[in-house]
């Protein structure tokens, strides 16, 4: 991998993390376009998800801080649920959202590899599929929800681990699910950006587990310094600037225009696979 080429897959990681049209799909799509293998691409891919990570905590540090501090408080009186204040209930969510990707990621981490291994028409499909559930989440009008529940938690993380297929986009999954079920546009894409972070932070450690088994001389095998940089630079600049025009999108209900690039991309993508 070059420079020029790390510098277009951060790009596309920091872009694609968080506009509705998949950064697995298009990491894919960039690693086949350039010839990159799997292999080499791995700790390429550890980086710059890492650096979107990061630009996350840049442009909603102030609310995970409020959320933190007010999840310290002593509980209420009452029993259950009803004794946490609306912080400690936003941290219970989080945390009960990444119960379906965590099963995912311990026990179906080797079909889900074996799926990103299988080529470009899985992308292709996955594509189209996003297109639908974005079209979807536009035209349904259900009632807001002030609050996201628990229940609703559980729902939109289910959706975020169907979205570790390649092409299936997790924040327009998220996003979109959580439309659906009736919660307020400005709450579903700040909780859809903060519900990710431990998983993607997990992933990341799986796989330098994965590559000091392997050898890091195999993991870095392609890869130079500078380029793990450029990418790692790209994906976080390119991150910041689309959290953030991610958030007031969501806001407008612009998600439609998302549906109608990921059908055009869908439709290449099958066509360059099958044809």
């Amino acid at each position: 991998m070059d420079n020029l080429q790390a510098l277009i897959l951060g790009l596309l990681q920091g872009l694609t993390e968080y506009l509705p049209v998949s950064s697995s799909g298009h990491l894919t799509l960039g690693s086949a376009l350039f010839g990159i293998e799997a292999e080499e691409n791995l700790m390429f891919t550890v980086t710059v998800h890492v650096a979107t990570v990061l630009s996350t905590l840049v442009v909603l540090g102030g609310e995970i801080l409020k959320i933190f501090k007010g999840s310290l408080h002593p509980l209420g009186p009452g029993s259950g649920l009803a004794r946490l204040n609306e912080d400690q209930r936003y941290v219970l969510n989080i945390l009960v959202s990444m119960i379906p990707i965590g099963i995912v990621g311990v026990f179906f981490k080797d079909t889900v590899e074996a799926i990103f291994g299988s080529g470009l028409g899985v992308v292709g499909f996955c594509l189209l599929a996003t297109a639908a559930l974005l079209t979807f989440s536009y035209y349904a009008k259900p009632r807001q929800r002030e609050h996201i529940s628990t229940g609703h938690a559980f729902i939109i993380g289910v959706a975020q681990a169907l979205a570790v297929l390649p092409g299936l986009s997790r924040s327009g999954t998220t996003i979109a699910t959580g439309l659906i079920l009736g919660n307020k546009k400005s709450r579903m894409a700040q909780f859809s950006f903060l519900m990710v972070i431990p998983p993607i932070l997990g992933e990341a450690l799986l796989d330098l587990v994965k590559a000091a088994k392997e050898g890091f001389d195999v993991a870095f095998a392609g890869l130079s310094p500078s380029a793990l940089l450029i990418g790692f630079l790209a994906s976080f600049v390119s991150g910041v600037l689309a959290c953030k025009w991610m958030i007031g999108i969501v806001q407008k209900g612009k998600l439609v225009y998302f549906a109608i690039y990921c059908l055009v991309v869908g439709l290449v993508t099958l066509c360059y696979a099958f044809f």
